[in-house]
């Protein structure tokens, strides 16, 4: 479990006092899951997916993880829960998740991101009354965005220093 995960499920438990439960490639420490009321791993997702009420999607955009939650994926799901993604559009096939709102597989989804971004205005998932979209706004807090216009500073001070940046963004070559 990744340190927004951490936070989420920390959020979850404690004001909601919701169980969390968590598939991730490696097991959080035990003290970790302790401190999130003793939070469950699965390292079968497939295990875990029908057993959620909530499924919140928080990874990082790879070519491994590209479209990861797709039919398969919501067909495990509940009939009652709620997906969320917060992390990337492009982690989620969402001809899969219009098709699983349509036929009621899922009850309906929380995007902040979407793919693309912003979906056209004639888009599916806009006219579903169970869905809410947010417009990638998932960090749009004071202390997340001090933090960032830190990195730019410590990025440009490095950079006018010539030393290597804190937090380089390597683009895929061409």
């Amino acid at each position: 479990m990744g340190g927004i995960g951490r936070v989420l499920a920390r959020m979850a438990h404690c004001g909601f006092n919701m169980k969390i439960l968590y598939h991730n490639r490696h097991r959080a420490a035990g003290d970790i899951e302790q401190s999130i009321g003793g939070a469950e791993y699965y390292k079968d997702v497939y295990e875990m997916l029908p057993v959620c009420d909530f499924v919140v999607l928080l990874a990082p955009s790879t070519p491994e993880t590209y479209k990861m939650f797709g039919k398969k994926e919501f067909s495990r799901m509940k009939q009652s829960a709620i997906f969320v993604n917060i992390s990337r559009g492009t982690l989620v096939d969402h001809d899969a998740l219009v098709s699983a709102l349509e036929e009621g597989v899922i009850k309906g989804a929380g995007l902040d991101v979407t793919d693309p971004e912003p979906l056209p205005r004639d888009h599916k998932l806009l006219t579903f009354p169970n869905v809410v979209l947010t417009p990638h706004i998932g960090s749009a807090t004071a202390q997340t965005r001090l933090k960032m216009m830190q990195v730019v500073v410590d990025n440009i001070e490095a950079v006018l220093n010539d030393k290597p940046m804190v937090a380089e963004v390597q683009l895929p070559k061409v």
